[in-house]
């Protein structure tokens, strides 16, 4: 492998770090981050996730990390706020009142340190605060949330599958939205994405793309793997996503010792 220099590593979490409906970080995997950014290379999750739930799963290295949460909408770095890019409230409160209309169909709707729900069922309840472990804060009515809406998600709990084509016929012209995972479906502002995010984040640092590498797996990774000049597709990946990556991944962690520790690169 050519000789390059890396200084920062973003990832994808569910499906790249998580794989197989994983909830937890591999303690192995922990380690090796601890190494790279021991080699000065910054590392940052980059997931459709709250910052707050990303850093209680990379406890051990949570405070040297930076954070791409919400899909891009809000990146945070050593407690600073590097990117935050709000949805317009009024088309916000129109998407939620169409989730809460369909049924197997929930809210998640993120701010920068807690999301908001109004469940109508106890598994969904269970599924954020104990599966996914995030930080929530109960609400009777969305219109009273007391800050900025980064994010609106629909999580429909029979498979996102089932009502994504009516979702992203309603909303699609008027937000950004992509497939996050299995369940869910993102609606953020139109100039929203990882991709975005990433891009910002090499304007602020002043470096280029030839020094960032990624890892994804699905559509709403696509435009940060064309945003960095080493990009890494998981080898579950569909077609459409694999053609944007310059490698195929069957795990993070092994290509981090292959590619990054092994060869002193920083």
């Amino acid at each position: 492998m050519e000789q390059k220099t890396i200084r920062l590593i973003a990832s994808d979490m569910d499906g790249t770090i998580l794989l197989n409906g994983a909830q937890a970080v591999d303690a192995s995997l922990l380690g090796t981050i601890r190494q790279v950014l021991d080699m000065g290379i910054l590392f940052a999750p980059a997931s459709g996730r709250q910052v707050v739930s990303l850093k209680r799963l990379f406890a051990p290295v949570a405070d040297d990390l930076m954070y791409i949460g919400e899909n891009g909408a809000l990146v945070k770095y050593k407690n600073e706020t590097l990117v935050k890019t709000p949805l317009d409230r009024k088309l916000a409160l129109e998407i939620i009142d169409d989730i809460m209309s369909v049924p197997n169909c929930e809210v998640l709707v993120s701010g920068e340190e807690t999301s908001y729900i109004k469940p109508k069922t106890k598994q969904y309840y269970h599924r954020m605060t104990q599966v996914v472990n995030y930080h929530t804060t109960l609400v009777e009515d969305f219109a009273s949330i007391p800050e900025d809406i980064l994010k609106v998600a629909v999580c429909d709990l029979s498979g996102i599958v089932n009502s994504q084509e009516h979702f992203a016929g309603a909303w699609s012209s008027q937000a950004a939205v992509t497939v996050s995972g299995q369940l869910y479906m993102d609606f953020m502002d139109k100039n929203v994405s990882k991709g975005n995010a990433m891009r910002k984040i090499q304007q602020k640092l002043g470096i280029g793309p030839e020094d960032c590498m990624a890892f994804g797996d699905n559509y709403n990774d696509i435009e940060m793997l064309d945003a960095v000049g080493h990009a890494y597709v998981m080898e579950k990946s569909v077609p459409d996503v694999k053609a944007h990556g310059s490698h195929i991944a069957r795990n993070v962690e092994e290509v981090l010792k292959r590619d990054v520790l092994k060869t002193g690169i920083a």
